[in-house]
């Protein structure tokens, strides 16, 4: 039976089928990692990045398998004799995904701490890097995804946290930036401002095209790091940081929500910037997800048109989510990114985005003080 941190009131959205789909479909690195972070946000919200998870500015220490099910599910994947978490096909960045878990495993078996150590040495000193000094995303040579932001940033943050290191956190926040001075054309058309390309690197692996999930991968991951920042007592006050990370995601929401204005459908477009892609109900639930997390990281700028914004994503998302199997479709094929026939059998990282936007709007109703009143499905 669901529990009440998985079920909304008088809603037809069985996240619980939609989790199951997700922890099954699942099958590299980068899903295992955005999988079990839809587990921890779904089951025990308390302990995750939005929560509380600093307790006297550690890491939280009461985590058990038996209490914490993201753990029990991922553990399985993790390696702890090798210099990164997981093999990550060639890329420096999706290991990363399951640092976050490895720490926290790390909290009661040291195994884990140290081969989180291990990834983030490998992520930091053994990676090439972009003429920025931007970490590349890829082992060969240096080539920047926006993928990267929600990969590898995130985790450095928590190790940050975890081994009291203010230098770490800084270049965490400011790897996402150095991406972004990349990643986000210097001039753009109005219909493109504020979002990122996809891929820069060797001509052959160029993406320039403005890939709705690139956007929501980047925009969820700064968001990852400005609440490690907010919530760690050492860098509550580091406005100069939180300002930087707070407008990069806001350009990202407002670029997203410009595109939709053009006449597109309510899922967002494969490609942000051009209404001939088909419809893609992941892009849509992860920069769904983003919105509702800003408004509470950020109400100073989280407007409440990024509330209506949010709440219409939502909603087209939930209408296209096959509550007896959990299927969520229409998505993008993750590993064809520009294939023009959408995948009616969804994605394992689709599946993931719904739950962290599932679990995003449930607790922007609650930790916003809004209850029922706003929230129209909770």
């Amino acid at each position: 039976m669901p529990s009440s941190l998985d079920t909304y009131a008088g809603s037809g959205f069985n996240v619980a089928n939609v989790m199951a789909r997700a922890l099954t479909s699942s099958g590299h690195s980068w899903e295992y990692g955005t999988a079990a972070q839809a587990l921890l946000e779904l089951r025990n919200p308390q302990i995750g990045i939005f929560g509380n998870p600093f307790p006297d500015d550690e890491l939280p220490t009461a985590v058990t398998l038996e209490n914490v099910p993201s753990l029990t599910y991922v553990k399985p994947f993790i390696r702890l004799d090798n210099d990164t978490l997981i093999d990550g096909d060639g890329a420096v960045g999706d290991p990363a995904s399951l640092g976050v878990s490895a720490l926290l495993l790390g909290q009661s078996d040291k195994a884990y701490a140290a081969a989180a150590q291990r990834q983030s040495d490998h992520i930091l000193n053994k990676a090439p890097r972009y003429e920025n000094g931007a970490i590349s995303h890829r082992e060969n040579e240096a080539e920047l995804w926006a993928d990267f932001v929600y990969m590898a940033p995130p985790f450095l943050a928590y190790q940050a946290v975890a081994s009291n290191n203010k230098t770490l956190l800084r270049e965490a926040g400011h790897q996402c930036l150095l991406q972004q001075e990349i990643l986000r054309p210097q001039r753009s058309h109005n219909r493109t401002r504020g979002l990122w390309r996809h891929i820069i690197g060797p001509d052959d692996a160029q993406d320039l095209g403005f890939w709705a999930t690139g956007n929501g991968w980047a925009a969820a991951g700064m968001t990852r790091v400005l609440a490690t920042i907010q919530h760690w007592g050492p860098s509550k006050s580091w406005t100069s940081e939180q300002y930087s990370l707070k407008k990069s995601i806001i350009d990202i929401l407002n670029g997203a929500a410009h595109a939709a204005r053009r006449g597109q459908p309510p899922l967002l477009c494969n490609y942000l910037d051009d209404g001939t892609w088909f419809a893609d109900a992941a892009s849509t639930a992860i920069i769904a997800s983003v919105a509702y997390r800003m408004a509470v990281l950020a109400p100073d700028v989280t407007k409440q048109h990024h509330i209506a914004f949010a709440d219409k994503l939502r909603k087209a998302v939930e209408a296209h989510v096959d509550n007896a199997t959990g299927l969520v479709a229409p998505t993008v094929n993750s590993l064809d990114w520009k294939s023009r026939i959408p995948s009616a059998e969804g994605s394992p990282e689709g599946q993931s985005f719904a739950v962290l936007m599932f679990a995003a709007h449930r607790d922007y109703c609650m930790q916003a003080g809004k209850g029922n009143q706003g929230c129209e499905r909770f």
